[in-house]
């Protein structure tokens, strides 16, 4: 844990494991395990391109990981940005 880039991809990657623990406890799960090995990965990916190349290629890795989130794993949901008037 010495770089920017370590920090900011365990962050992203420990908010992914809270999404699959939270979710794989519904019942029946919405998610397939296998679904969460794209953005771990990607998460893995952008921490090695940061560390030794670039960081705006590791930056676009994790924001394709964000993307990958919102579009296939559907988080955060639409009900997430309503306003609620009480």
């Amino acid at each position: 844990m010495e770089t920017f880039w370590d920090w900011i991809t365990v962050i992203a990657f420990g908010g992914l494991i809270v999404l699959m623990l939270q979710r794989s406890s519904e019942d029946p799960p919405r998610d397939h395990l296998l679904q969460y090995l794209a953005p771990a990965a990607g998460c893995a990916i952008s921490n090695y391109i940061g560390n030794n190349y670039s960081d705006v290629g590791a930056a676009i890795a994790l924001l394709l990981v964000g993307v990958y989130v919102y579009k296939v794993l559907k988080w955060p949901p639409e009900s997430f940005f309503k306003r609620r008037d009480h």
